[in-house]
């Protein structure tokens, strides 16, 4: 199903237990809300891999050493609005100093278009890597849209993670974006006739906030 799809997922078995609560009817906001949150630490923890590491030297209680330590790169968060709030908690577990910026996407519902409401940036997006978080890709049309948005601000190193996926809404982002990574921990089926990810989990932005 995948051979044809340029795309990155994360089989942690963690991640893929957390993912199978978080797709069950009888999972409560509360749950969602915080099986989110640690989804994401787990799945930031994967796509930070490759990080580049320096040496320097420090003093234990015992000795001096070389050690390793980031080389200082700079990282940005972007959630895109609003479900990809609920996954900014957890990835800042893991990197405390990790600049924020958001963009707000919204479907036209007479052209079926994304249309942008909101960009906020760190001023230095150029210098920084960039990882765009959203839990459902599904069509790909407003995240392919955010992804060009942040380009035409000067953004040249992203990074885009999502936990549910459709092959539709990979397809869209490997054709429009191939230089982008997409991190995912499941490539689903498909979509139905009103868009949404089968089996997927429903909205993840109502589940998020309770909205239903």
């Amino acid at each position: 199903m995948t051979a044809d799809l340029d795309v990155n997922v994360i089989d942690h078995p963690l991640v893929q237990h957390k993912l199978t609560l978080m797709r069950m009817t009888k999972t409560g906001t509360k749950d969602f809300r915080e099986l989110l949150e640690e989804i994401s630490m787990l799945m930031a923890y994967e796509i930070t891999r490759d990080l580049p590491l320096t040496d320097i030297e420090i003093q234990t209680p015992v000795a001096k050493c070389t050690s390793k330590t980031l080389d200082g790169r700079k990282l940005g968060l972007v959630p895109i609005l609003r479900a990809g709030l609920g996954m900014v908690d957890g990835i800042v577990n893991l990197l405390p100093t990790i600049k924020i910026g958001h963009v707000g996407m919204y479907r036209d519902p007479k052209t079926l278009k994304p249309v942008e409401y909101y960009c906020k940036l760190p001023t230095d997006v150029a210098e920084r890597r960039l990882i765009v978080i959203d839990p459902m890709l599904a069509t790909g049309g407003s995240a392919a849209a955010a992804l060009s948005l942040l380009k035409k601000k000067g953004a040249k190193h992203i990074t885009y993670l999502c936990l549910v996926s459709a092959p539709q809404g990979i397809r869209e982002l490997n054709k429009i974006h191939p230089d982008i990574k997409i991190y995912t921990a499941s490539v689903d089926e498909g979509l139905n006739e009103h868009g949404y990810i089968v089996p997927g989990l429903g909205d993840a932005g109502d589940r998020l906030f309770g909205t239903l």
